[in-house]
């Protein structure tokens, strides 16, 4: 059961309606996880530009019982959200981020370095740099997929054990797979970009962030979302869309 009452450090996923002047809060919080509340005058002018996606808040939850919906006061730690509806790519990547983890990360489970990683990657959003953001973004789902225990294994050749020429993952292991033992089955691998290797510290191309993309889509749906009846965000779509214009 859930703390009736905490105080936490939280990024805000999302804020609908609630009768005439509330609003549910979806927040992805450090020590938490992805939590809902009530927020009282949620729609006022005053909190609504505070409940906006990208924004970082220092929230107060409150229930009766932890099972509760309970109740947010939020304050504005950071805004963002007004800066990123002023471009198109920071729009697309804060989007395709508050689909990510409201549709993968469950409800009330603490995933602190998930919450620490999207700290940085919408810092980085905010520059509106694609091709410095755009790799960051890849790099946080495969962490969100690594903390919901189908992290890839980037390390070495799953057929052979070699640490180098790593350059395929196999779609149905998450494994890596190197030139040589791929070479026969290459059109049924999937490309690795080399960012993602930690002994590379090369700078990706448009090809590599539309393979890394498309790379952790495959198993976001395949391993997190599909085993819920979900299907990939039209958002997250919208993501590899963007990446793919860019790419020869």
């Amino acid at each position: 059961m859930c703390a009736m009452e905490f105080t936490d450090s939280a990024i805000v996923l999302s804020a609908r309606p609630h009768g005439e002047t509330s609003a549910i809060l979806e927040v992805l919080s450090e020590t938490h996880g992805r939590h809902l509340g009530l927020v009282r005058g949620g729609a006022s002018r005053r909190l609504k530009p505070v409940l906006q996606p990208g924004n970082s808040l220092h929230i107060h939850w409150r229930a009766r019982l932890g099972e509760h919906l309970g109740s947010f006061v939020p304050e504005l730690s950071r805004a963002r959200a007004g800066e990123m509806l002023e471009s198109r790519d920071a729009l697309a990547g804060l989007n395709a981020f508050v689909a990510i983890a409201s549709a993968a990360l469950p409800e009330r489970e603490v995933h602190t370095p998930v919450f620490a990683a999207a700290t940085i990657l919408l810092d980085a959003i905010l520059d509106d740099d694609f091709s410095h953001w755009a790799p960051l973004y890849v790099r946080w789902e495969a962490g969100l997929l690594d903390e919901l225990g189908f992290g890839l294994d980037l390390t070495r050749c799953a057929a052979t054990g070699a640490t180098e020429d790593l350059i395929y993952v196999s779609p149905r292991t998450g494994r890596a797979v190197s030139r040589d033992a791929g070479a026969a089955y290459r059109e049924r691998l999937l490309p690795l970009p080399s960012f993602l290797l930690a002994s590379q510290n090369a700078t990706p191309d448009a090809a590599d962030i539309l393979a890394g993309l498309r790379l952790t889509a495959h198993f976001l749906l395949d391993r997190v979302l599909m085993p819920h009846g979900r299907e990939m965000p039209a958002a997250r779509q919208r993501l590899d869309e963007r990446a793919r214009s860019e790419s020869p």
